[in-house]
């Protein structure tokens, strides 16, 4: 019988980070579990296969919001990633931090370390952009930036 470590439930982007943190100095075992299979599909590896991913439910909790009086009582679809990288992979590639006053407001609720310069330099350290580090953007790390 294994035994591990560490648990991580959900391979989506903050699990995979978890996961790869924990194992990464090789002192701890992890098991990741997913719910859905591998992200070497067509259309999740294509920038613009979001369109097909949308609503499949091979890869797609496809999961609907509560009815919202001013969508006139209707139900969003919300779609969940259920696939290996979770939700990252079937957002069309997109990678966004959020805005400033969003950390901001964290910060000032009496959460420390939590304000966006508190954090400019770990999204740095995730990032590679392909145009090179500035102010803003960080080189070297696991995302790939374009």
């Amino acid at each position: 019988m294994q035994t591990y470590d560490f648990i991580v439930v959900g391979s989506g982007s903050a699990g995979s980070v978890v996961a790869e943190r924990l194992s990464a100095s090789g002192r701890f075992s992890v098991l990741v579990l997913e719910a859905g299979g591998s992200d070497r599909r067509f259309y999740v590896q294509m920038p613009l296969g979001y369109g097909k991913t949308f609503f499949d439910p091979a890869v797609n909790w496809n999961y609907r919001a509560e009815p919202d009086p001013g969508l006139s009582g209707n139900a969003d679809h919300w779609p969940r990633g259920k696939i290996l990288g979770g939700s990252s992979s079937i957002n069309a590639m997109v990678w966004i931090r959020g805005q400033r006053e969003d950390f901001d407001a964290w910060a000032d609720a009496g959460n420390p370390g939590w304000g966006y310069d508190d954090l400019l330099p770990v999204f740095k350290a995730i990032e590679d952009n392909e145009a090179g580090a500035d102010a803003w953007r960080g080189i070297g790390g696991p995302v790939h930036i374009t």
